[in-house]
C-alpha cells in the first residue's frame, strides 16, 4: 500500500482555523474515495469529510460550513481546511484510502496514515 502522511496538525485556540495535508506517494490510482477520519479519546472513530473518486463530497453535520475537503490536480495531495474549531473538533485526524467511501471505517477495507494531532484550547 502507498504511505500516507499527514501534516498541519497541532495546538489552536477555540475559534481558530487549521490546514491539514495528506502526501500520497503513490501511484495514484484514481477511483479510491479518499477521507479524513478522526478519533478523539473515549469517543468512536468518525468520517469527518470524504471525496469521492467523482470529485463528489460529503462532511460530518457538525463541520458542514466550517471544514472543506479538496484534493490537487494530480491528487497526491488532500487537503482538510478547518475554520472556527471549537473543543468537539479536538482528535487525531487520519486520512485514509478506501475503494469506496462506505468503507472508511473498516480496517479491512481501508488504508490509514498515521495521524496528525489537534489540540482546541478554550
Amino acid at each position: 500500500q502507498e504511505p500516507l502522511v499527514e501534516s498541519g496538525g497541532g495546538s489552536v485556540q477555540a475559534g481558530g482555523s487549521l490546514r491539514l495535508s495528506c502526501e500520497r506517494s503513490g501511484p495514484y490510482v484514481l477511483t479510491y474515495c479518499m477521507g479524513w477520519v478522526r478519533q478523539a479519546p473515549g469517543k468512536e472513530r468518525e468520517v469527518v469529510a470524504h471525496i469521492d473518486s467523482d470529485g463528489s463530497v460529503r462532511y460530518l453535520d457538525s463541520v458542514k460550513v466550517r471544514f472543506t475537503i479538496s484534493q490537487d490536480n494530480t491528487k497526491k495531495f488532500l487537503y482538510l481546511e478547518m475554520s472556527a474549531l471549537n473543543s468537539e473538533d479536538a482528535g487525531t485526524y487520519c486520512c485514509v484510502k478506501a475503494g469506496d467511501c462506505g468503507w472508511l471505517l473498516l480496517p479491512l477495507h481501508s488504508y490509514s496514515g498515521r495521524g496528525t494531532q489537534i489540540i482546541v484550547s478554550s
